[in-house]
């Protein structure tokens, strides 16, 4: 039995309860489920607010490549961030080490050293579905001289025992394949909380095999509830350094080969020999561990669309040429905006010869870093002639992640910006060309982008 006194006291809080519940929100009304607060989004690390806008979309001059110029339209975008420079070799091998440092644990509990994997409470550990401890990441032995340890990371390693397969360093992520679960003949029908019958998705499935190679195939799955339309895959994400020499035959670019991702003398350069794919990757990885980290979450990172690209490149200027804003690719003094190639022959006259260390020239009106020359960039959209003919006016966008058994005509992605060894043509806002999905190049870099949230 509670005292007369505890009594009193419940009843009086009660009271007050309900007389400062009265005040703030009227009994039996929508007030809706929480208070509603003035919410302004942090800037992200390293990233550019760009503003919304309009802008002219689609190249200001004649196509070099064909006779009809390109179809230029009106478009509208909402405002998002945008990374100031590409993401440099140094920001890159912080998914790679995240990915080699995941495994090492995964197999130092898989050996039975349960310290490195999350224990669960009054449950018997799972040695099939655990989760790694991120706070012993540093206590990870490398080049431990224990026994059990050093055969725990062996897999890892060359048979010298000091140098790491990077083709084993695998990323597994998934998504929701929204462009299956738009078709109209997968149609949710809310009237039975149900998907129609004999709806399907077409999706590609990914194993590892015994020597380590990465396998996938398209299937065809029914449709029977959401997780139906996830996709699971994974990625060998460290970048193809063999692109310096495969694509440039007949020329020396062996050091480059061998020291460009490797040596910390070029840490401040934008990464390369890194597919579309492998871009993709990154920014789910990029997106999780920035969520993992904070209470309050964002909106995924992902790559630009085109016409952000564009839109952030033109630096709110509805005409803008070049990023700098005028029609020439040299200044008054005669030094040139941008690291291309300028002359015939010639790629020193920009003061780089291939690619720089990043914002070596000035931003453009964004505050953003070369958006012209230095790497090619990677944007979501799908290449197609005739995109411009038939996308929205606002927010234009056409992506399409291809399966493994599409033709390579759908494996098409848009690059923009121009690169290192581009002529001044390329380096024009509005002009496009496209890379195949899976193929990397010495080249091509990328940028992320996350959409902002609010007006």
């Amino acid at each position: 039995m509670l005292s007369d006194m505890k009594m009193k006291f419940m009843l009086f809080v009660a009271a007050v309860t309900a007389v400062v519940a009265s005040c703030s929100a009227p009994a039996g009304e929508l007030v809706g489920v929480s208070k509603a607060g003035d919410f302004r989004e942090a800037n992200p690390y390293g990233m550019v607010f760009i503003r919304k806008g309009a802008f002219m979309m689609g190249a200001n001059t004649q196509s070099a490549v064909f006779e009809q110029p390109d179809n230029i339209r009106m478009m509208s975008v909402e405002a998002f961030w945008m990374d100031e420079t590409e993401i440099t070799n140094n920001e890159y091998k912080q998914f790679v080490f995240w990915v080699r440092d995941s495994i090492a644990m995964t197999r130092l509990v898989e050996a039975g050293m349960q310290d490195y994997a999350i224990q669960p409470k009054d449950e018997d550990f799972d040695e099939e579905n655990f989760t790694l401890n991120w706070k012993m990441r540093s206590k990870i032995p490398w080049g431990s001289k224990d026994e059990e340890v050093r055969d725990a990371l062996a897999s890892m390693y060359f048979s010298d025992g000091k140098e790491l397969k990077s083709n084993y360093l695998h990323y597994r992520y998934q998504w929701y394949n929204y462009d299956q679960a738009s078709e109209q003949r997968n149609k949710f029908d809310v009237a039975t909380s149900s998907y129609p019958v004999g709806a399907s998705v077409r999706i590609d499935t990914f194993w590892v095999d015994e020597l380590g190679s990465i396998n996938d195939s398209t299937i065809i799955r029914p449709l029977r509830e959401p997780k139906d339309l996830i996709t699971k895959k994974i990625i060998s994400v460290y970048p193809d350094t063999l692109a310096w020499v495969r694509d440039f035959q007949f020329s020396f670019n062996e050091p480059m080969l061998h020291m460009y991702f490797s040596h910390p003398g070029y840490l401040e350069y934008p990464v390369v020999g890194v597919t579309w794919e492998q871009a993709h990757a990154f920014c789910n990885w990029r997106s999780n561990y920035f969520n993992n980290a904070n209470d309050v979450r964002a909106n995924a990172y992902r790559l630009p669309t085109e016409a952000e690209w564009e839109y952030a490149a033109r630096g709110g200027r509805t005409m803008g040429m070049y990023p700098w804003g005028n029609n020439y690719a040299r200044d008054g003094q005669g030094c040139f905006f941008a690291n291309f190639k300028p002359y015939r022959g010639s790629y020193n006259d920009d003061t780089g010869t291939t690619t720089m260390k990043v914002a070596q020239y000035r931003p453009n009106d964004f505050g953003l870093f070369d958006m012209a020359g230095n790497v090619a960039e990677w944007t979501n959209d799908a290449y197609n002639d005739a995109t411009s003919t038939y996308t929205h006016d606002l927010n234009p966008e056409f992506s399409y992640m291809a399966r493994k058994d599409d033709p390579d005509v759908l494996k098409k992605k848009v690059i923009k910006g121009g690169s290192w060894k581009d002529i001044s043509y390329f380096m024009q806002c509005g002009v496009r060309t496209y890379e195949y999905q899976y193929e990397s190049r010495p080249y091509i870099g990328f940028r992320c982008v996350r959409s902002y949230i609010g007006e």
